[in-house]
C-alpha cells in the first residue's frame, strides 16, 4: 500500500548484469538459446528467492521489506523476458501504432505486498484487439514465465475491454485499482488509467463500498465469522490482511490516494491509527512470507502444526504460564483486534462523509435534525456520542457509563466516541477501579437485559474492559493451544455471556429446556453472570485455573458490589466450574456413588442450579458444535438425580423399587410387554435394570427374544437414536472374554466413533451390550447402507475375519494435525469413585484406535469391563472403565493397579501406534 524502498537490490538481482548474459547466450547460440535463458532466469529467481529469505530470517518481523523484495524481484524478471522476448525473439524493426504492449501488474502484485509464494498477477495492454505481434509476444512473456515455475494470473485487454468488463465487474475493479505500471509503453498505460477513473470510478464510490462491504461480510462467514478463531487465515480471516486492504481499498476509491499514509490526509484516520494500522499490516506479512516459506507454497492458515514453527522463527519464547506459541498467538490476536477496531471506525466516518454529501437540498436544506441529550450526552440516529472531546477526562467513570447506557438503550457508538474511549482508556486507574458508581455501572452493564454481549465487546475493543478489569486484560486475546477450543479466552468468556443472555430471554429454550427454566428462579442472577466473567479469569498463569480463579473471584467480586454469599457463591462457581461436565462425560451416572460423591461437593439446590447453567454456557461457548443433544441429556440426568438426592436427602426410591418400577414402565411401552418382560425378567440382574432407561430395555428385551427364539449366536441392532443425538448399536451374543474390545475395533472400523457404552451379561451368560455411536463429525448415522455397514463390520471382527489391529492402526487419525500438540497419556485409578467398580480413567492422544486398544489391555490384564465412558477434548480422549476382576471384585492390590496402568499407558503411547502402524 505504501511503496517500501528496498535496500541493496542487486543483491537480490541485478538486472543490468543478468540482460548482458542473456545477450550473450543469444550471440552465441542464436534459435538455441531458450533453455540456456530459462536456466539462468530459474538459477537467478532461485538466488534473489534465497536472499530474501536470509534477510527475513535476520529481521523477522520486517514483513513490509520482505514482500516489497519479492515483488521487485518478480518485477526485475517480468522486465528481463519481455526484453529479451522484444529483443531477440520478436524484433521488430519500426513498429506501428497497434504494435504497443503495457505490462500491469495487478492485485497483491500490483501492490509491490508478494509473499513468496504468490500468484504473478500480470495484465497485458495493447492498443487493439487483433495486434499479432502483441500476441507473439504475450505467449512468449507467459511461456518463459511458466517455465520457471510462477503461477501466473494473466489477462489481455485494450483499454476499451478493460473499461467494459471493470464496470461489470468488482473483482476486476478492485484489482485494477491497484494495478502498478511495470514495463512497457508508458502512454499506453497513462491512457488506461486516466480511463479507468474517469469512466470507472467517477460516480460509482457508493456502490463499490457496499459491494465491497457485501463481499467482506461474506468472506468472514465463510472463515469463522471471528477475528479470534485459533487457527485463523492470515490473507482472509477476519481482522487479517484483506481486511486492512479492503480499507485502503475504500479509501482509494473514493479519495483518490495513492498510498496508505494519505488516509490520514484525507481524515479517515488519526496519525495514531495509520501507526497501529502499519504495525499490524507488517507484523502479518511476515507472518504469512514465514508460512509461504515454511510450507513451501502458498500457505495462509495459521493451522496448529505451523504456528509453533512460526513463533521459534519470530523470536517469541516461553514465560512463566505461557508457552512461546501461546505469545505468538497473543501476540497475533492483539493485531487482529487492532484491526477489527480501525475497520469500525473507518467505515463509520465513510458513512458520515457519505451522509455529508448527500445532505438536504432545495426547500427543505434548511431543516436539520438536532441530537437530544441523553444524561449529558449527545443521542442521533441511534447512535450515543460526547458532547466534546474531554468529555472522560472531566470524569473518567463515564468511560463505563457510555457502554451502559448504549446496553440499555440499544444504541451503538458513535466512532469519534470509540476513538476517544481507546484514547483515554489510560485515565482507568485504581482509584476508578475501586469508585463504587463504576463498580455498580459495570455491574449493571455485565447482567443488562438488552444485550450485553455486543456492549461488552465493543467495551474490549475500545480497552476499556482490561484497563477496568485488568485480570481480564490479562486474557486479552489470550490462545488456548488445543484443538477443542475454538476462540480466545476474553471471545470465549463474552460469548458465553451473550449466551446467558439468550437463555434468560428464552431464545435457547429448545436448546436448553432446563436452564431457560431455572435462571428465573435464582435467588442472584447478577452472580450467574459474574460467575461466567471470571469462570476462566485466570488462565495461562501457570497454576490450575480453577483454582488461581477463586482467588480472584473473591478479590473482585466485593468490588464489584457483590455480597458476602454472593462473593462465596461465584468462587464456589469458578473454583468447581468443570465439576458437573467432567462428572456427566466421565462417570456412570446409575452408579449410586457417583450422585452421592456429586452432591457431596455441591451441596445446595442453589449451587446446582447456577452450577448447570454455567456449565452448559460454557460448553456451548467453546465453539460451533461442542453442545449436542447427547450432553444436553447426559448433564440433565445428573442434574435431575443430585436434585432429588439435594431435595429429599436420598434417593426417592430403593433399589428393589426402583427395579419394580422399571419393569412395569418397559412392560407398557412393549406391546406385548407383560409377557415379555415375565419371560425375560428373571434372565438380567437388578444392575442392568437399574442402569438402564426404559426405552433401551425394551428394545433389548424383543431383540434378546428373536434371537434366543432363531437360536442365533449373534444378533446386531442399530437405529438412530434422537433424544441422545447418537446411534444405538446393541449387541447380544455369546459372553467371552476380548468380547468388549472386538466389538469395540468392529465399530472404529465402520468409521463410527463410541461416545458410551454399556456391557451386560446375562445369567445364562448372553452378553448384552449397548454402543452409543456418532459419525466424525458428531452426528448420529442415519442412512441404511451406513448402519449395515457397522452390522457388517461387528460381525467380521466377533468371527476373526479380520485382522483388527494393523487395520485400525492404518486409519487416519480424526484431527490429521493432532501431532502438533504434547498430549501425554495419563492415568488413574481409583477406588472411591463407585462401590462397586474399579474406575479406571486414560487421558490420551485421540486416534481410531485408541479404545480398541485400551479395551484389549483391560483384557489382557484379566478385567471385566461393566461400562465405558468416552469424551473428546479436541486433540485429546479421556476414556473411562468401570471394572472388576474375573470375580466382580473391585481391583485393590497396589502392584496389580501398577501393572493396569503401565499397560494402558503402553496401549495409549505414541511409541506404540508407530510400531502398530509400520506393521
Amino acid at each position: 500500500m505504501n511503496q517500501v524502498r528496498v535496500p541493496k537490490q542487486r543483491a537480490i538481482l541485478d538486472r543490468r548484469a543478468l540482460a548482458e548474459a542473456i545477450a550473450g547466450l543469444v550471440e552465441e547460440r542464436g534459435a538455441d538459446a531458450r533453455n540456456a535463458v530459462v536456466d539462468t532466469l530459474r538459477d537467478a529467481l532461485g538466488k534473489g528467492r534465497e536472499e530474501l529469505r536470509r534477510r527475513l530470517e535476520a529481521k523477522p518481523h520486517a514483513g513490509h521489506e520482505c514482500v516489497a523484495g519479492h515483488a521487485f524481484l518478480i518485477d526485475q524478471m517480468v522486465r528481463l523476458i519481455h526484453d529479451h522476448v522484444v529483443e531477440h525473439v520478436y524484433p521488430v524493426g519500426n513498429r506501428s501504432e497497434g504494435e504497443r504492449l503495457a505490462i500491469l501488474a495487478v492485485g497483491g502484485y500490483g501492490r509491490a505486498e508478494m509473499a513468496p509464494h504468490s500468484d504473478v498477477d500480470i495484465a497485458f495492454l495493447t492498443p487493439t484487439r487483433r495486434a499479432p505481434w502483441c500476441e507473439q509476444v504475450i505467449e512468449a512473456m507467459l511461456y518463459l514465465l511458466w517455465d520457471l515455475g510462477l503461477k501466473v494470473g494473466h489477462s489481455s485487454r485494450t483499454p476499451d475491454d478493460m473499461v467494459r468488463m471493470a464496470k461489470e465487474d468488482v473483482t476486476i475493479r478492485t484489482a485494477l485499482l491497484e494495478g502498478r505500471y511495470v514495463w512497457g509503453d508508458q502512454p499506453l498505460y497513462d491512457e488506461a488509467r486516466r480511463r479507468f477513473w474517469t469512466e470507472v470510478v467517477n460516480g460509482t464510490e457508493r456502490q463499490f463500498v457496499a459491494e465491497k462491504l457485501a463481499e467482506r461480510n461474506a468472506r468472514h462467514k465463510r472463515m469463522g465469522d471471528s477475528r479470534y478463531v485459533v487457527e485463523p487465515n492470515v490473507k482472509d480471516g477476519k481482522g487479517g490482511l484483506r481486511d486492512l486492504q479492503t480499507l485502503y481499498w475504500l479509501g482509494k476509491y473514493i479519495h483518490k490516494v495513492r498510498s496508505a499514509a494519505e488516509l490520514v490526509d484525507v481524515g479517515l484516520l488519526t496519525a495514531q491509527e495509520y501507526r497501529s494500522f502499519r504495525r499490524a499490516e507488517g507484523f502479518m506479512l511476515a507472518v504469512r512470507c514465514h508460512l509461504h516459506m515454511i510450507t513451501g507454497r502458498a500457505e495462509d492458515r495459521l493451522t496448529f502444526d505451523l504456528q509453533r514453527q512460526v513463533a521459534m522463527r519470530m523470536n517469541f519464547v516461553d514465560r512463566p504460564g505461557k508457552s512461546q506459541v501461546e505469545r505468538f498467538m497473543q501476540f497475533y490476536f492483539l493485531q487482529a483486534k487492532r484491526v477489527g477496531s480501525l475497520t469500525g471506525v473507518f467505515l463509520a466516518h465513510i458513512d458520515e462523509q457519505f451522509a455529508q454529501r448527500h445532505a438536504r437540498r432545495g426547500l427543505l436544506a434548511g431543516f436539520k435534525a438536532r441530537p437530544r441529550s441523553l444524561k449529558g450526552y449527545r443521542v442521533f440516529g441511534g447512535r450515543i456520542g460526547t458532547p466534546h472531546d474531554d468529555w472522560f477526562r472531566k470524569d473518567p467513570v463515564r468511560l463505563i457509563e457510555i457502554f451502559r447506557i448504549a446496553e440499555a438503550e440499544g444504541f451503538e457508538i458513535e466512532p469519534a466516541t470509540m476513538r476517544q474511549a481507546d484514547r483515554d482508556s489510560r485515565l482507568i486507574t485504581a482509584e476508578v477501579r475501586d469508585d463504587p458508581r463504576a463498580n455498580g455501572l459495570f455491574l449493571e452493564l455485565l447482567s443488562g437485559r438488552n444485550d450485553p454481549e455486543t456492549a461488552l465487546r465493543w467495551m474490549n475493543e475500545a480497552g476499556v474492559f482490561g484497563r477496568f478489569v485488568p485480570d481480564f486484560g490479562k486474557v486479552n486475546a489470550q490462545m488456548q493451544f488445543d484443538m477443542y477450543h475454538h476462540y480466545t479466552v476474553d471471545e470465549h468468556t463474552i460469548r458465553a455471556i451473550g449466551l446467558l443472555s439468550r437463555i434468560e430471554k428464552g431464545e435457547l429454550a429448545e436448546d436448553h429446556p432446563r436452564s431457560t427454566r431455572l435462571i428465573h428462579k435464582l435467588a442472584s442472577r447478577r452472580a450467574a453472570y459474574v460467575a461466567v466473567l471470571l469462570h476462566d479469569i485466570a488462565k495461562g498463569r501457570g497454576g490450575d485455573h480453577s483454582v488461581l480463579g477463586e482467588g480472584v473471584a473473591r478479590e473482585l467480586c466485593p468490588r464489584f458490589g457483590l455480597s458476602e454469599n454472593e462473593t462465596d457463591l461465584v468462587a464456589w462457581l469458578v473454583r468447581q466450574h468443570l465439576l458437573m461436565s467432567a462428572t456427566a462425560f466421565k462417570r456412570d451416572l446409575t452408579d449410586p456413588k457417583t450422585i452421592e460423591d456429586f452432591v457431596a461437593e455441591v451441596q445446595s439446590v442453589e449451587r446446582l442450579q447456577h452450577l448447570l447453567i454455567l456449565t452448559a454456557v460454557d460448553i456451548r461457548a467453546v465453539g460451533p458444535g461442542t453442545w449436542n443433544s447427547w450432553k444436553r441429556q447426559l448433564l440433565g440426568e445428573l442434574y435431575d438425580a443430585a436434585h432429588e438426592r439435594l431435595r429429599l436427602g436420598h434417593m426417592r426410591h430403593g433399589r428393589k423399587e426402583r427395579v419394580t418400577a422399571k419393569k412395569q414402565a418397559v412392560a407398557e411401552l412393549l406391546e406385548t410387554g407383560a409377557e415379555l418382560v415375565g419371560r425375560h425378567a428373571a434372565d438380567f440382574g437388578d444392575p442392568y435394570w437399574i442402569a438402564e432407561p426404559e426405552d433401551i430395555i425394551a428394545l433389548n428385551l424383543r431383540q434378546f427374544d428373536a434371537a434366543r427364539r432363531d437360536q442365533r449366536e449373534l444378533s446386531v441392532h442399530c437405529e438412530v437414536y434422537p433424544s441422545r443425538g447418537a446411534t444405538l448399536v446393541s449387541v447380544i451374543a455369546a459372553d467371552h472374554p476380548g468380547l468388549f474390545y472386538r466389538i469395540a475395533g468392529g465399530i472404529h472400523l465402520a468409521g463410527a466413533n463410541i461416545i458410551d457404552a454399556r456391557i451386560h451379561t446375562t445369567r445364562a451368560g448372553w452378553a448384552v451390550d449397548n454402543f452409543l455411536v456418532q459419525d466424525p463429525h458428531g452426528q448420529p448415522f442415519h442412512e441404511t447402507a451406513q448402519l449395515d455397514r457397522i452390522e457388517t463390520a461387528i460381525g467380521d471382527a466377533l468371527a476373526n475375519r479380520i485382522e483388527l489391529v494393523p487395520r485400525l492402526a492404518r486409519r487416519p487419525l480424526p484431527h490429521s494435525r493432532a501431532k502438533a500438540f504434547d498430549v501425554r497419556p495419563r492415568v488413574i485409578v481409583d477406588n472411591k469413585a463407585s462401590n462397586r467398580f474399579t474406575v479406571v480413567e486414560v487421558n490420551a492422544r485421540d486416534r481410531p484406535a485408541l479404545l480398541n486398544r485400551l479395551a484389549r489391555a483391560l483384557f489382557d490384564n484379566q478385567l471385566v469391563v461393566h461400562s465405558a465412558h468416552i469424551t473428546a477434548y479436541g486433540e485429546r480422549a479421556a476414556d473411562t472403565f468401570y471394572v472388576t476382576d474375573l470375580l466382580g471384585e473391585k481391583v485393590e492390590a497396589a502392584e496389580r493397579i501398577t501393572a493396569i496402568e503401565t499397560a494402558l499407558l503402553d496401549a495409549a503411547s505414541d511409541r506404540r501406534q508407530a510400531e502398530l502402524e509400520a506393521t
